[in-house]
């Protein structure tokens, strides 16, 4: 940001924007913990049920827009956007702490994703089905499900309010958004761009704050749906409470995610993929690489590579252009990394680069690239999500071994392998545990129309991106017309 003054944002309550009756959240850069980035209300149980019940009493005026309507304002939104891709992707360096490659790059995902989710107003039509009757003319249709909840996370403040407003109004669900704490003006740009392309101000809230906003989304009568990416234990929890009232839950949750490299891979090009995979958004990805799975006989070859290759990474503001990696996003994740690595020390795991914060940067959340060696598949550094720069290698003697440790977890995110087997490329896309496969190429990534989501602990309910969010913001009628 060119500009270095505070931002103060507000919620969108109701139709307009206004404070918190009390209470404010402030929110440093994680880059430099002195300087302050924005503040936003930390806003009460009583102001999220004001927005959940203004936008759902005024559905029935904005629902008079037809769905393609909705479509071509979700890509004006995008269209603005573009426009001012720069500078939403500097605001998320200042607030989130990731290098500016990442942020532009997210922005351009945003804008994909809109792009393909304004199609969707021209999609959302049922089947014509053949009739078991005669004179019966019989069809199925889709009506929006109601007032949704959309409780984004931090590590992509932008992108993913973005896959989810969006998808969400063209299918004429009322939103309540209620992003993270930690990156309250990328939530704020986000909605204000929407409103600027022309989502009725009563069709959209924005409510800040913490836990006491989030309880209210997920228990409010008045909440068809939650649509929550965050960790595995807040997912369970918000769907077990939203169970109680049979309101539908999309959840994306953590990752432990494998990329197996078998001894006729290009080394190099598996090293590169996992550097890719390790340290976007310095681990801070559901997606991110945490686990390689090597085989023995190319196992010292592999480590060797990369960990030069991690070594050589340059850590530092996101905002430098020669800086490779960011901070991590608070001081507290920074400690429960450096946690996860002591754990591993104490149990006996060898750590061949990194492990420390790196010195000369104390004014931030930074956490070096840490490579552990050797590590047992049944330790806690194999099996549970770390959510920082930290990768784990893993030896094992063949590929039914690497499969079998790579299944071993409670997650099913995503998966990789390095290999030139054919066989062996079919045989793992067919075995893995996972619901995105990737096949020399980093566990990263994905297209703007291919759906989001995973196995297991990973995810639940309809996945996020693609035709297949569709099923979550709507519900499917079935309909039988006696025309004789």
């Amino acid at each position: 940001m060119d500009s270095k003054q505070a931002i103060s944002t507000l919620n969108f309550v109701a139709g307009k924007w206004e404070n918190a009756e009390s209470g404010e959240i402030r929110r440093f850069n994680p880059a430099n913990l002195h300087e302050l980035v924005a503040t936003a209300p930390d806003s009460s149980a009583r102001t999220a049920a004001r927005a959940i019940e203004g936008v759902t009493r005024a559905a029935d005026g904005w629902r008079s827009l037809t769905a393609p309507e909705r479509g071509k304002i979700v890509l004006r939104a995008a269209r603005i956007l573009e426009t001012r891709k720069e500078e939403v992707a500097q605001l998320i360096t200042w607030e989130q702490g990731k290098v500016i490659a990442e942020s532009r790059a997210e922005v351009t995902r945003a804008i994909n994703i809109m792009e393909y989710a304004a199609g969707m107003g021209r999609r959302l039509g049922g089947s014509t089905l053949p009739s078991e009757a005669d004179g019966v003319f019989a069809y199925t249709t889709r009506l929006p499900i109601g007032t949704v909840a959309l409780i984004s996370p931090w590590n992509f403040p932008v992108a993913i309010p973005c896959w989810k407003i969006a998808p969400a109004f063209v299918c004429g669900c009322p939103i309540v958004l209620k992003p993270s704490p930690f990156t309250p003006a990328c939530a704020t740009r986000i909605v204000e761009i929407f409103l600027e392309a022309g989502v009725p101000p009563e069709a959209i809230s924005l409510v800040h704050g913490g836990p006491a906003v989030g309880e209210q989304l997920v228990d409010h009568p008045m909440v068809a749906g939650i649509s929550f990416t965050g960790s595995t234990k807040v997912g369970t929890g918000i769907h077990a409470s939203a169970a109680r009232r049979l309101a539908k839950t999309q959840l994306e949750m953590g990752g432990k995610n494998p990329q197996v490299v078998l001894r006729d891979a290009d080394i190099d090009q598996a090293v590169e993929g996992c550097i890719v995979g390790a340290l976007d958004v310095s681990g801070q990805r559901c997606t991110c690489t945490s686990r390689v799975i090597v085989e023995e006989a190319v196992a010292d070859a592999f480590t060797a590579r990369f960990v030069a290759r991690m070594a050589a990474i340059r850590v530092g503001p996101g905002h430098l252009a020669e800086v490779d990696m960011g901070p991590l996003v608070d001081r507290t994740r920074a400690e429960q990394v450096a946690a996860f690595v002591d754990r591993a020390r104490g149990d006996g795991a060898n750590v061949l680069v990194g492990g420390a914060p790196p010195a000369g940067l104390e004014q931030g959340c930074f956490y070096a690239p840490t490579v552990i060696d050797n590590i047992d598949p049944r330790l806690e550094i194999a099996r549970e999500e770390v959510f920082g720069p930290v990768v784990g290698v893993i030896r094992v003697n063949d590929f039914q071994q690497a499969l079998q440790v790579a299944n071993s977890v409670d997650y099913g995110l995503s998966a990789s392998i390095y290999t030139r087997d054919i066989a062996r490329i079919f045989s793992f896309v067919q075995r893995i545990e996972a619901g995105m496969i990737h096949v020399n190429r980093p566990t990263l990534g994905g297209y703007s129309h291919f759906p989001f989501g995973g196995l297991k602990h990973s995810s639940h309910g309809p996945r996020e991106i693609g035709d297949d969010t569709i099923g979550f913001y709507t519900g499917l009628r079935s309909v039988y017309i006696n025309h004789e």
